[in-house]
C-alpha cells in the first residue's frame, strides 16, 4: 500500500489520549503534526486556532485588529512641498475604501489581515492588477504559504491552494504585511513565544471547568472501619455522584452509614486560589501583544504606561498601534502604489472621534492659529459647508500683533 493510499484509509488515526482524530488527507497528517509539536509544557496544543479560545488573546486580538479596521485609509498625492490632496480617482482609492474584493468590505478586510499578522505573523493578499493600477485585493490563507528569498534577493511566494495544486506568484502579484521579523522576510508571531503563558491559561480554563464540575467541593477520603463489598462499593460511588451534581441535594448534609468517617485531602480552600494564577497570565498575554491590562479588563495597578487609564490609552496608540499602522501604509505604498508622489495614510484623526470634548478644543485651538477654516473643521465633521467659512483667522499674540505695528488682526488690510 502506498503512502497515499494509507492517508486515504479511514483506519489511518492519530490516537492520543483525548480520543483522537481521523486522518484522511497529508493537509490532515500536516495539521496534526504541527498541533502536536506545538504543544508546551502543560500539555496543551497552542496554535492560532486555539489561542484564540483564552479570552485574553481573544480580547487583545479584536482591540488591536479593530482598530486598524475602523480607521480610514487614505489615497494621497504630494502636489507639492506644502499641497496634499486625496486621490479619489484612482481606481486604488476605491479598493480600500469600499471594495477591495467582491465578498468583503474595507473594515472586513483589514481586520482579518490584521489578525493574521497578530496570530501567524504575516498576513497575505493577492493583487490584481489592470493596466498597472491595483483593482482588487485577494486575501490568502498565511497557512498555506510559502515564502523563499531566491539569489538575486527577490521573494518567492508559493500558494497551495484548497484542491492541493501549488501556485507560484511573483512578489509583485503579493501584498505581505510582514510582523516582528528575524530574518527580513517572514514575520514571527507572538502566539509562538506566548505558547507556555497561553497554554497555561488554557490549562488553568480546563483545570477551572472541571472543579466546577465538580461542584468546586474539595475532594475527601471516606474511611469505612470494615470492607466494603463490590455491590456496596457501586452503591456508595453512586451515590457520591449523585450528592456532587448539586441541584436539590445543594447544601444538604452527607449522611454516611455503617461507621463511616470522611478526612479531609491536602489540598485546602487556599489551595484551590487559581483564579488568582490566572491574573498573571492575563498580565502576561496583554504584555506580548502590547496590550495595556485595563483594555482587556484587567483594572488592577493599572500605572504601567502612566498614572491613569487615560495615559495608559494614550501609550496603547503611540507604542503599539502607531506600528501597526505604519506597517500598512509602507506595505502599501510599496506593493499597491507605483507613483512616488502618491502615497497611502490612516486618517489618525479618527481615533478620537469618540472623545467629543478632546476633539472640540483640537478643532478651537486649530481655529485659532488659522491652521484650519471653520470650512474644513465642518468637511471633517462630514457637515456641509457655509458661505463664510473658508477664512482663516490670524494667530494670537504673535509677533507683528501690536497697536503700532501692521499685520495684526485689528490692521484693515489684512481683516478677513
Amino acid at each position: 500500500m502506498s503512502l497515499m493510499s494509507w492517508l486515504r484509509s479511514p483506519r489511518a488515526a492519530v490516537q492520543p489520549k483525548d480520543g483522537g482524530r481521523q486522518i484522511t488527507s497529508s493537509d490532515d497528517l500536516a495539521d496534526a503534526i504541527r498541533h502536536q509539536s506545538m504543544s508546551n509544557a502543560a500539555g496543551m496544543p497552542v496554535t492560532a486556532n486555539t489561542a484564540m479560545r483564552v479570552s485574553a488573546v481573544y480580547a487583545c486580538v479584536r482591540l488591536i485588529s479593530g482598530a486598524v479596521a475602523n480607521l480610514p485609509l487614505d489615497i494621497k498625492e504630494r502636489v507639492s512641498d506644502e499641497v496634499r490632496t486625496n486621490r479619489q480617482d484612482l481606481p486604488l482609492w476605491n479598493v480600500v475604501r469600499r471594495k477591495p474584493n467582491s465578498w468583503q468590505t474595507p473594515s472586513q478586510f483589514k481586520r482579518m489581515m490584521q489578525a493574521h499578522v497578530l496570530l501567524r505573523g504575516n498576513a497575505y493578499a493577492q493583487i490584481v492588477w489592470s493596466q498597472g493600477r491595483v483593482i482588487g485585493l485577494l486575501p490568502l490563507d498565511p497557512d498555506r504559504m510559502k515564502v523563499k528569498q531566491l539569489d538575486d534577493l527577490s521573494l518567492r511566494y508559493t500558494y497551495r491552494r484548497r484542491d492541493g495544486r501549488d501556485v507560484r506568484l511573483a512578489q509583485s502579484d503579493v501584498f505581505h504585511l510582514v510582523g516582528l521579523t528575524l530574518d527580513g522576510v517572514t514575520g514571527v508571531s507572538a502566539i509562538t513565544y506566548a505558547r507556555e503563558t497561553i497554554g497555561l491559561s488554557m490549562a488553568q480554563e480546563r483545570h477551572g471547568s472541571t472543579t466546577f464540575k465538580n461542584s468546586a467541593r474539595p475532594s475527601v477520603v471516606l474511611q469505612h472501619p470494615g470492607k466494603l463489598g463490590k455491590e456496596g462499593l457501586e452503591f456508595l460511588r453512586a451515590s457520591l455522584d449523585e450528592y456532587r451534581q448539586g441541584g436539590e441535594s445543594e447544601g444538604k448534609a452527607l449522611i454516611l452509614e455503617e461507621g463511616m468517617s470522611t478526612n479531609q485531602l491536602s489540598m485546602t480552600a487556599e489551595d484551590a486560589q487559581w483564579i488568582e494564577s490566572r491574573k498573571f497570565s492575563r498580565t502576561d498575554i496583554a504584555m506580548f501583544f502590547g496590550v495595556p491590562p485595563h483594555m482587556i479588563g484587567d483594572t488592577e495597578k493599572s500605572t504601567s504606561w502612566g498614572s491613569g487609564i487615560e495615559q495608559q490609552s494614550i501609550g496603547f496608540v503611540t507604542y503599539t498601534l502607531e506600528d501597526h499602522l505604519t506597517t500598512w501604509e509602507e506595505t502599501a505604498n510599496r506593493d499597491l502604489i507605483t507613483d512616488a508622489s502618491v502615497y497611502a495614510r490612516f486618517n489618525r484623526r479618527a481615533l478620537v472621534r469618540g472623545d467629543i470634548k478632546t476633539r472640540t478644543e483640537h478643532y478651537v485651538k486649530m481655529l485659532q492659529w488659522g491652521v484650519y477654516s471653520p470650512n474644513e473643521v465642518r468637511a471633517r465633521e462630514d457637515e456641509n459647508p457655509r458661505a463664510d467659512g473658508d477664512v482663516y483667522y490670524d494667530p494670537p499674540n504673535t509677533a507683528g500683533n501690536t497697536d503700532n505695528q501692521g499685520g495684526g488682526r485689528d490692521d484693515p488690510e489684512n481683516s478677513p
